[in-house]
This record gives C-alpha cells, structure tokens and sequence, in this order.
C-alpha cells in the first residue's frame, strides 16, 4: 500500500527511525488537513505484512519512562463504573469461571494491551495467523457499534477470514452499551472458545471493558432517571462544581478517588450513590486493586513517547484520506439517531461538530488528533499501573517475545 507523506521530514511509517512527532502536526503548530491534502506528495510504502521489527526477544517487566511524571491523577480511562471482586449470586458463573487454574502456560488466554496507534491489533493478528487454534476477542467499547469501521479500526473482511474475530458489531449505533453487557457477553465468547479447545487472544485498549472481564467485577446497576437529571444539572452554570460538591458530601471516599475536572465518573458516582441508597465506593475496591489470577497471561505495548504523536495524526490522516468523514455522515443519517457513548467516540464526536455546528474541517480533525492524543496518555497511565502485565520491548521482536510468553 502507498499513502502521501508530507515532505522530507516525515517519518516513513514502518522504517523503524523515530521522530519528534512534530512532522506531521506538531504540539506547537499545526500543519491541517487541508495542508496535507493539497501539499505535493511523495510515496512511501508503508509496512503492513509479518511481525514488527526487534532486536530483543526478552518480554520486559518494566519500562523506563521519559517525558511526562509519574505524578498524574491516575484515573485514566473514565467510563464511571466502581467495581467489586466480590461475587453475588447473579454473578455465579463468572466468579467460578474465574476461579478455574491453567497451569499450563499453553492453555491461558492471552490478553494484548496497550496505547491506541501503538500496533496491538496488527501484532495480535500476526500471532493468530502464525500459531494455530487462536481466536481473538476485541476488548474496545466503540468496535461492539455497526457502521462504525473507519474510525474504530476494525478488522478488515480478509482478515476476519483468516481469523475468528468475536465482539465486534454488536449493536446499532443508537443502543446503549454497557460494561456490563460486555462483561456477560465475552464471558459466553470465552468459555465457547475454550469449549472448542482454542485460545482466546484478548486486544484492545478499553481498560474497563478489559477489567470487568479478566478480574470479575461486580458493576453496580444504572438509574437512568437520575443520571439524566444531573446530566441536566451538569449543563447550568456552576454545575460542575455543585455535583462534585454532592458527591463530596454524600460519599467523600469516592469523591477523593475522582477530580473534579472529571464530570462523567462524578455522574455516574452520585448516579449510583442516589440510586442505590448506598455510597458509590462501597461497591468495593474499584479499580485501585489487581487481583492475582492466573487465569490470563498479561502483555502489553508500551506508549512510545517519541513517535505516538506523529503516528497518531498519520493514522487519522490516513483513516480521512479512507472515507471516515462520508462514514460520519452516514451515521448521522441513521434511523434511531446516536447514542451518548457513540457520539462520544474518538474522531466522530470532532466530524460531528463539523457536519452539525460548522466547525471547520481542519479545525475538526485538529481537534481529533490532540484528543486521541491525550487519550493514549491516559491509557498509558491506566496500564502501567497493572503489575501484572509484561510489556513488550518494542525495539525487539515483538511477535517472538509473545511466542516465548506463551510458552510456546
């Protein structure tokens, strides 16, 4: 495959060199859609076949940091949700499914995270199509949305040939779809593949999605009434101040587990804390614990502080260049409208605001690119905290430090 690359300076995708990240669209300035689509062209192959590249084959336990402290809030990804490891009778099957022990390294599923745009899903479909009987499962709350395919970076159609993918295309871009749905439904997904004496591959980079599944949380239920009416009160003036100001009042616990920049868990705290009649933080330790299983093998792809944010704007160009604003205005045209949590999704929400409110294009996919940006920062801090997960040396062979992991 060809893309245009801006100019000299940019960074041929799959060279294995490493840039600033500030040739495609720097921190600092902006080069715009409309400058890379009407700027002179040169060709570049881009890398789409076999393994990554590496030198070491040793999966690394740690990674040394640079660029950005260790001193951040720590709450990543918010989806709102606390959890439990607590069973409950509802939550039966799940608890002993669980509880089951592979001491076999080649019997566990693996599970394959990291960073968006760091080559998860390229590295888990190599594994699958190069050892035998593994079927990967997408752990991504906006690949469960039909008609979302561009922007989500789905599998192809040829891929989902080569490999059994489950998970994706569930539900109608108007449908809500929940955590808890997702915990239920993967949990059918696993158990039938293991039933066929398969490997489940687990990817993506939904952190809770991902939690729900491999560590049991129990999800409290949901109030639509009442998230509806401090959605509302969240929209007055001082609204954001005055939820967090409730939930400090009503659950001081939670509320000291939440910024207060962070409207979306606030809601969803004082949602369940009103709700229930019991504070939000009593559903148990949350997310701040990490229970050992051995149920799971834990491999991640660590943010790479040098190129994340060139290959970022490349691949949002790329996916522009692909169609992605025809299919936004197509999602815009279904019947049923969107669901909040669809509306929201990286890349969309921005072409939205363009197709719907008249921002400009260029500011559009600007706009996309810094938020995804930020958004691979948070799940980077969401991951790095999971003691359980080795991360892959990126400067290696990949696809052989995961083959070693396996035991294979």
């Amino acid at each position: 495959m060809v893309c245009p690359v801006r100019g000299s300076a940019d960074r041929q995708v799959g060279s294995g060199s490493r840039s600033s990240g500030r040739a495609v669209q720097g921190e600092g300035g902006r080069a715009g859609w409309s400058a890379w689509t009407t700027t002179t062209t040169q060709q570049c192959e881009v890398e789409e076949t076999t393994s990554p590249r590496c030198l070491s084959a040793e999966p690394l336990n740690s990674v040394t940091l640079s660029g950005e402290s260790g001193a951040s809030s720590g709450k990543a990804e918010d989806e709102g949700v606390a959890g439990s490891y607590v069973e409950d009778e509802n939550a039966a099957r799940d608890v002993i499914w669980l509880a089951g022990t592979h001491g076999d390294l080649r019997d566990r599923p693996l599970v394959l995270v990291g960073p968006t745009a760091t080559g998860k899903s390229r590295l888990a479909h190599t594994l699958a199509t190069t050892l035998p009987g593994i079927e990967i499962i997408s752990v991504d709350s906006m690949c469960v949305y039909r008609y979302m395919d561009i922007g989500t970076a789905k599998p192809s159609l040829a891929q989902r040939k080569e490999v059994n993918y489950h998970m994706i295309d569930l539900v109608d871009p108007h449908d809500e779809y929940t955590v808890s749905s997702f915990q239920t439904e993967a949990l059918n997904v696993l158990e039938s593949i293991e039933s066929r004496g398969h490997r489940a591959l687990l990817v993506g980079g939904t952190g809770l999605y991902l939690r729900a599944l491999t560590d049991g949380l129990s999800i409290p239920a949901r109030w639509p009434s009442v998230a509806k009416d401090l959605a509302e009160e969240l929209d007055r003036e001082g609204g954001p101040e005055s939820l967090y100001r409730r939930l400090t009042e009503l659950d001081p616990l939670a509320a000291s587990r939440i910024t207060p920049q962070n409207s979306r868990r606030i809601i969803r705290a004082l949602e369940v804390t009103i709700g229930s009649g019991r504070p939000f933080s009593s559903y148990g330790p949350g997310l701040e614990s990490y229970p050992q299983t051995n149920r799971f093998i834990f491999a991640g792809i660590p943010l790479n502080y040098d190129t994340y944010a060139h290959d970022i704007a490349l691949r949002f160009y790329r996916w522009m260049e692909n169609g992605l604003l025809d299919e936004a205005k197509n999602l815009l045209m279904l019947p049923g409208g969107l669901s909040r949590t669809a509306r929201q999704a990286l890349g969309y929400k921005e072409l939205f605001l363009h197709l719907e409110d008249g921002l400009e294009l260029d500011d559009a996919v600007e706009r996309a690119i810094t938020r995804t940006r930020i958004f691979a920062r948070r799940q980077w801090r969401w991951f790095r905290r999971d003691p359980r997960i080795h991360w892959l040396d990126p400067d290696g062979d990949m696809l052989e430090q995961l083959v070693k992991l396996l035991g294979m």
